[in-house]
């Protein structure tokens, strides 16, 4: 595939550092991108993704689907058609099942009215 043809990215990560720039195939996968960025994280800082599905990729304001491919998440920006688009990248680690469940409370409440006539 000819160079003119690879879309050009780099990720801005949440401390305002970034990642890349890589070049990408029009018909590669936001899912093959997140995985790039996983292994390409540096190591030094405070917030690691575990894996591909812990980050999310907004571009244009648009959170990107793992299922679309490069070349339909990019937007035209009219004068700069080969220029290096920059997509933002928010690390959302998945959370573990019992962390996420509500606490119930076992005891049971009583129906009690409190209104005052007067």
């Amino acid at each position: 595939m000819p160079d003119e043809d690879l879309i050009e990215l780099k990720f801005r990560l949440y401390d305002g550092s970034d990642i890349g720039p890589y070049r990408y195939s029009p018909t590669s996968t936001i899912a093959i991108v997140k995985e790039k960025i996983v292994a390409d994280w540096p190591k030094d800082k405070k917030v690691v993704p575990k894996a591909a599905n812990d980050i999310k990729l907004i571009n244009a304001g648009k959170v990107l689907e793992n299922n679309k491919t490069v070349g339909q998440c990019r937007v035209p920006f009219g004068d700069l058609p080969r220029g290096v688009i920059t997509m933002h990248v928010v690390v959302q680690p998945t959370i573990a099942k019992a962390k996420t469940e509500k606490k119930i409370d076992e005891t049971p409440r009583k129906n009690v009215c409190s209104c005052s006539i007067l």
